[in-house]
């Protein structure tokens, strides 16, 4: 008997080299196998007879090839085979279909899967595009050969897996075909001992209604005859739901326990007193709105406590989370401690660098700025400053990470756009804090300073308390595991005197109307924006990328031709921090009326007299790409506007994308649909963003699941789960433990 730590290579009929193709797929053990599970099915239980197809159905039949060939066309290659019952035949046409070629064979027995259509080029009978095949002689042969050994048993055994049932059908790869993949499975499935163990405790799968372990894969790979179609497509068969909840269950309980670890280690109990307080209130450039007020209570009642705070803040754009920041980097250093801020790019940090001098420079905080692009010298002294203590605030990018960057005695970090650092940066960056030394003066702090703080005090290296910030909407079923070891703070309201943002789309050939409008706002003296996919024109496949219209070519006609009367001002990515600096200083102080840019802009960047925002190739930028964008402007009380102009081309995603900037402005709104049309996998775009490896479970598709799974995994840690034992408990932690790292792809962040 086998089990489900068996190497993968054990399994009849794999051996090593084929193990090594599916550790790609992460395949490595029996359990990874049995874990990879049909991405559909289909319906072999009554093959349809040619006579009986109708237009528009999807359908299984088995039938004989009669003809096939490979068709040249002036367009693309097609594979046209005619497969035939009796009289009746079915054309079937795969498209770019080269790699077909000599496939088919007259007299095969082929089983088809495909949408049933009217063949309006032919006699007007039946075709079928690009369907989903199998040539059923070929596994027949393969059964055959098996049989020598294992009896005539194994022809019928092949009759099982292929026809006369649902089918599951699976991702290939390589050579592993989705038949192969059937195979494989049900021989694993039939030498596994079906007492399984099962980490989950007895007292949930009771409450939930969950069926055993080896049933679960059992009906997940080979579902029973009755089984619904729709359950089976929305992954909410009994087999399913069991598995999807396991996955969820524990990935949750190891947050949990994550969490509860990080409250149990030494941190810095910050005094909060009337002399704190008057400082907070002191840099305040305007009243806080209540939602400020809210999440800063939040954040100061975390800092007094003796365990390391860490905390998400997360606002939409234009909600005023840097001043929030700003505010509990005052609770540090009125503490004596130092505080470092890190931002994903230089234009960013530059950016909060200049916002922390104009708001605490002159309540007499000292602040520096570290980055990859400044001179040696600078860097080293900076560096002098931040080891010795005199700098409070330092603020930079990935450069904070060096190694040559030591702080004195670091309190408070924070995080700008986590999702665009790795989970090991922001772990990195802590560390720098637990191995200052607490014990050290400070040098040069704030006069008022007092030394206070907790553990770390008396010896033991405390951590720091770690705020993470996100100007990027996060539905909360991504939040739950992206960020489940944090707790979450959220700015749900924007500040007083903002005027909504009027969206609206135009397409390109319309460009003259919109320049008129440009021109009306800048007259009033206002000033805009105007942003390119890309900074200059290149030659891509077919010449795509040169139909894309360019930054710097469109600063020369617009600068030249388009608005000579005006002061037009290029922003890119190209630009030397220095060149950078000089465009967004003359941008903000007025001198430039219009900043022409690339994406650079789509962060930080904050001049309230901007009121106009034109998106060139609109449908080239993803939907949480646009929002940011929009999120530059509004920023003042004049109203504002956002243009989408378009190219000739759309999509049918980026029509979805346009629509839904056009009819919302609300950050979480746009989120949710942005988590729908790309998946969990690509909401962020890059994959050290931390999110987990799920197998099974969708984000989207399974949103309750994960949340009943949250609390169940919440009340088991917490000792008040009802029904659970202090043996079930451990076993669960046990089994998370041995699974962790290569069940979720995850590592610990501090």
């Amino acid at each position: 008997m086998l089990d489900l730590g068996t190497p993968i290579q054990f399994v009849k009929g794999i051996g090593p080299r084929l193990a090594e193709t599916l550790s790609a797929k992460g395949i490595s053990v029996i359990e990874d196998l049995l874990y990879y599970l049909p991405f559909r099915y289909e319906d072999r239980i009554n093959p349809r007879t040619i006579a009986e197809l109708c237009p528009g159905e999807m359908a299984s039949v088995i039938a004989e090839v009669r003809t096939s060939a490979l068709l040249r066309t002036r367009r693309m290659p097609i594979m046209e085979m005619t497969a035939g019952q009796g009289r009746a035949t079915l054309k079937c046409m795969w498209f770019r279909g080269t790699y077909l070629k000599d496939r088919f064979q007259p007299g095969q027995m082929v089983a088809l899967y495909g949408k049933v259509e009217q063949d309006s080029r032919g006699r007007g009978g039946l075709q079928m595009l690009q369907p989903q095949f199998e040539i059923l002689d070929e596994a027949e042969a393969e059964v055959e050969a098996e049989a020598e050994n294992a009896g005539r048993a194994a022809h019928s055994k092949w009759h099982s897996l292929e026809v006369g049932r649902i089918v599951p059908i699976y991702e290939g790869t390589g050579k592993l075909t989705t038949r192969w993949f059937r195979r494989i499975i049900h021989s694993a499935l039939e030498s596994l001992d079906p007492s399984l163990p099962d980490a989950v405790p007895a007292a949930i799968r009771g409450r939930l209604g969950l069926v055993p372990r080896f049933e679960a894969f059992w009906r997940a790979h080979w579902p029973d005859a009755g089984e619904s179609f729709a359950a089976l497509e929305t992954a909410r068969t009994p087999a399913h739901v069991r598995l999807i909840f396991e996955e969820l269950f524990f990935l949750e309980l190891g947050l949990e326990l994550k969490r509860r670890r990080l409250r149990g280690l030494p941190g810095i109990s910050f005094r909060i007193d009337a002399r704190v307080r008057q400082a907070l209130k002191d840099i305040l450039p305007f009243h806080p709105t209540a939602s400020q007020k809210r999440v800063l209570k939040e954040i100061a009642d975390d800092m007094r406590q003796p365990s390391p705070m860490r905390r998400l803040l997360q606002g939409d754009v234009g909600s005023g989370k840097t001043i929030v920041a700003f505010e509990a980097a005052i609770i540090a250093m009125e503490n004596g401690y130092q505080v470092s801020m890190m931002a994903p790019t230089e234009i960013l940090a530059t950016q909060h660098y200049l916002s922390a001098r104009r708001i605490l420079e002159k309540a007499g905080y000292r602040i520096v700025l570290l980055t990859g692009s400044q001179e040696q010298d600078r860097k080293r002294e900076t560096r002098r400053h931040i080891a010795q203590g005199n700098a409070q605030l330092v603020i930079g990018t990935h450069a904070l990470l060096e190694e040559k960057v030591e702080f004195h005695k670091l309190g408070l970090v924070i995080v700008d756009e986590q999702h665009r650092f790795g989970v090991l940066q922001r772990m990195k960056l802590m560390k720098k804090g637990a191995e200052s030394n607490p014990n050290k003066p400070t040098a040069g702090f704030h006069p008022n300073a007092q030394r206070v703080g907790g553990p770390g005090l008396s010896g033991t290296p405390s951590a720091p308390d770690v705020l993470v910030m996100t100007a990027t909407p996060i539905p909360r079923t991504l939040a739950l595991t992206l960020y489940g070891d944090l707790d979450l703070s959220v700015i749900d309201e924007l500040p007083p005197g903002r005027t909504p943002i009027v969206t609206r789309r135009v397409p390109g050939e319309r460009a003259a109307e919109v320049w008129t409008f440009l021109r009306k706002l800048v007259a009033a003296g206002q000033q805009a924006y105007v942003v390119y996919p890309v900074i200059e024109e290149q030659t891509g496949e077919a010449g795509l990328e040169g139909e894309l219209k360019a930054a710097i070519r469109m600063y020369e006609e617009l600068r030249k031709k388009i608005f000579p009367e005006l002061r037009i001002g290029l922003l890119h990515g190209r630009l030397d921090t220095e060149e950078k600096e000089s465009v967004m200083r003359r941008f903000q102080a007025g001198e430039i009326d219009v900043l022409v840019s690339t994406t650079v802009i789509e962060v930080g960047v904050d001049v309230a007299n901007a009121t106009l925002m034109v998106i060139e190739h609109a449908e080239r930028f993803g939907l949480s790409q646009l929002h940011q964008l929009r999120g530059r402007i509004g920023r003042g009380s004049a109203k504002s506007y956002c243009v989408l102009m378009t190219g000739r081309k759309v999509s049918e995603e980026a029509e979805q994308r346009l629509d839904t900037m056009v009819r919302t402005t609300d950050g979480f709104e746009i989120a949710e649909k942005d988590l729908e049309l790309r998946g969990p996998g690509e909401f962020f775009g890059t994959k050290q963003a931390g999110m987990p490896s799920l197998r099974v479970a969708n984000l989207i598709r399974d949103r309750k699941l994960l949340e009943v799974a949250k609390q169940e995994a919440a009340a088991l840690v917490n000792g008040t789960g009802e029904g659970i034992s202090k043996e079930e408990a451990t076993q669960a932690i046990r089994h998370l433990q041995a699974h962790w790292n290569r069940r979720y792809g995850l590592v610990e962040a501090g």
